[in-house]
């Protein structure tokens, strides 16, 4: 199962008066899809995730503009509520199987967190948290990328070794490692983007595989 790869953004000034300002603020800053713009699968929860939703979107209902969503929200503004919705950004994908790149959409999910929900989760995991994508979109597969390269263990997997197989080929690496660094380059830009829209106290890129997700996509960055 791929690891995903998250943002997590804490504001200066979050007031509950402030959180739909902050919101649309925030959606704002996405960097649709060229082929899939809007939001879609809003849900607004109160309590916890444990409680059943108070309120769920039509199935495919696009918000093309935030303030549609910004008016769901005013309508079921409390401190103890959490706001998701989903959009589409498009990043660099190889299948491993056939070795063909894709400049594909892939789904953002993105959580604005009352200061009361879920016990404040806010405090660890931000006042927006983002499913940005699988992981490996900015840092490869079988750690082959980065100055502490590692040569990949064997495998058994036919799809793991004709990808291991095709990263011998030189300039098969190189477009492995370029399109990477495409990625990231996108991710980073948009936290620019949030940090000059909102008033930032805090962001953090972070994943489920890697120790420090920061400090690796930094590195594959450095490497030429």
């Amino acid at each position: 199962m791929p690891n995903d790869a998250f943002l997590s953004v804490w504001c200066r000034d979050f007031r509950d008066e402030l959180l739909p300002e902050r919101f649309e603020q925030f959606l704002s800053t996405v960097p649709f899809s060229t082929a899939q713009s809007g939001f879609s699968n809003l849900v607004i929860r109160a309590v916890g995730p444990q409680e059943a939703p108070l309120f769920e979107s039509v199935i495919g209902r696009i918000y093309q503009d935030p303030a549609e969503i910004i008016e769901l929200v005013r309508e079921h503004l409390n401190a103890d509520s959490a706001y998701e919705a989903r959009g589409y950004w498009d990043l660099w994908g190889l299948n491993t199987a056939t070795g063909v790149w894709h400049l594909q959409p892939e789904p953002v999910e993105i959580r604005c967190y009352g200061e009361e929900y879920d016990d404040g989760i806010w405090k660890e995991y931000g006042h927006f948290q983002v499913a940005v994508g699988f992981e490996h979109f900015f840092t490869g597969h079988a750690r082959l990328l980065g100055f502490g390269s590692e040569p990949a263990a064997a495998t058994q997997h036919p799809d793991e070794a004709r990808f291991l197989k095709l990263m011998t080929e030189r300039e098969s690496f190189r477009t492995y490692h370029a399109r990477t660094r495409v990625n990231i380059r996108k991710l980073l830009d948009w936290m620019q983007r949030i940090e000059r829209t909102l008033p930032v106290d805090r962001a953090l890129l972070w994943s489920e595989g890697e120790e420090n997700f920061e400090a690796r996509i930094e590195e594959i960055l450095a490497v030429r």
